[in-house]
């Protein structure tokens, strides 16, 4: 007679379904073993919905507490702000001023911020209609990752500290990073915002390559750099959230 060694744990499902006032709302299972109790969040960004359990929490625990929040989850949700997709026809910011996207030919070209007939400021897309998402949002990343490289190079100077790389990336949970190394990294959306909350972001990580904290002497030194750094620190947690809806 043969025994089994090890009893197969079925593995967590990715969602949780909860069902409130004829609508499905799907709910993302993470099992976190560091985890003393159930938490339960909406992403004002994405709108997803987490369910955090303990190691031991079982899913039916889990599932009777998402269900018992179905009222809540769907309030959040409806305060979630809508996406706008980079379609043609939608308004999208850049540096702060809102652009319309604008399907300019179906001649493959470059994707440029320019003006239309009515003097209007807009982002006009060439090439295949089709193509129009994906175009926008690489133009988007080149003019972040350019305008970084020059408030970077500006603020490094007055630091006389090199940054090692600079990187733009879709980031969800901070704007900007800086490695023990001297790496940079930011989030392409911050294109989307004023310039002066872009300078702010470039300030505040070049300031970390000088202290890699958040002490008094880091935010004296931020100041120094950035002089509207709690104007943009207002924006930013005002406005911020809202950057994430677009695309």
């Amino acid at each position: 007679m043969k025994f089994a060694l090890f009893r197969r744990v079925p593995e967590d499902p990715p969602h949780l379904k909860v069902s409130h006032e004829g609508r499905t709302l799907k709910v993302a299972l993470k099992r976190r073993p560091t985890a003393k109790r159930i938490t339960l969040r909406v992403s004002n960004a994405s709108g997803e919905v987490v369910l955090t359990i303990p190691e031991r929490t079982s899913i039916e625990i889990a599932q009777r507490f998402a269900d018992g929040h179905g009222a809540w989850i769907a309030a959040r949700l409806a305060k979630v702000p809508m996406r706008v997709k980079f379609e043609p026809g939608a308004l999208v910011p850049l540096r702060g001023v809102p652009h319309k996207i604008v399907h300019w030919s179906s001649i493959r070209g470059v994707t440029r911020a320019t003006t239309g007939s009515d003097g209007a400021p807009i982002l006009a897309v060439s090439g295949d209609v089709l193509h129009v998402a994906r175009r926008v949002q690489d133009f988007l990343e080149a003019e972040a990752k350019r305008d970084f490289a020059a408030s970077v190079k500006h603020h490094t100077a007055a630091l006389g500290i090199p940054a090692k790389r600079i990187t733009v990336r879709d980031t969800k949970s901070r704007w900007g990073s800086c490695s023990a190394n001297g790496a940079l990294n930011f989030s392409w959306r911050l294109i989307m915002a004023p310039a002066f909350v872009l300078d702010y972001l470039a300030a505040h990580e070049v300031a970390h390559l000088r202290e890699l904290n958040h002490s008094h002497r880091f935010w004296k030194l931020t100041h120094q750099l950035c002089p509207r750094t709690e104007d943009a620190e207002k924006w930013l947690k005002t406005y911020g959230s809202a950057l994430h809806r677009f695309g």
